[in-house]
């Protein structure tokens, strides 16, 4: 295991909400896909749910893609700055079938703030860890999905959003088949 398991859900989540994105699609285009996503990753809490929770989730996607695509300073800059806005006070807590594990907002914190932290707090163990380079962009030629390596062997190549790396095992197996026929 490269991080504690909260934080390796939090960066799966933060991978999920950035590829929401990815190749041009969106996957928050509404509420109800808003209230989709966060049933999928298992988020709760207090919502709003009206088109400013959305827009600011939209918009935590965009932070968050930045983070992915920069180098330490850049990305110390932004999970500092998340941290500040959701005015982040970390403590340990337990409940459903977590043990103990760091919260640094209120369940009735608004949504972004609580996401924005959960995403800030793990990518600072990622940052700390010096593990940037697990952050990676899928190596597909149309692809621009974000990638979480977390690998021992740090080789994940290809995103989780579709068959890029299919498409690239059968496009090497032809190639070497059209080299060797």
């Amino acid at each position: 295991m490269v991080f504690a398991p909260d934080t390796e859900v939090a960066l799966r989540t933060v991978v999920h909400l950035v590829n929401s994105a990815a190749n041009g699609s969106e996957g928050l285009g509404s509420a109800a896909d808003l209230d989709s996503f966060l049933a999928a990753e298992g988020f709760t809490g207090s919502r709003t749910r009206d088109e400013d929770e959305l827009a600011s989730v939209r918009q935590l996607r965009q932070q968050l893609w930045a983070v992915w695509t920069a180098d330490e300073d850049a990305a110390v800059e932004t999970v500092n700055r998340l941290l500040r806005e959701a005015r982040a006070l970390p403590q340990l807590v337990k409940h459903d079938r977590w043990d103990w594990h760091l919260h640094a907002t209120t369940h009735e914190a608004p949504l972004v703030d609580r996401m924005s932290t959960e995403a800030a707090m793990a990518l600072a163990d990622v940052i700390r860890g010096k593990e940037m380079d697990r952050l990676r962009i899928c190596e597909s030629e149309d692809c621009d999905a974000a990638v979480l390596d977390l690998s021992r062997n740090r080789s994940k190549r290809y995103c989780d959003t579709g068959n890029c790396a299919n498409r690239a095992h059968v496009a090497a197996y032809r190639a070497r088949q059209a080299a060797t026929g």
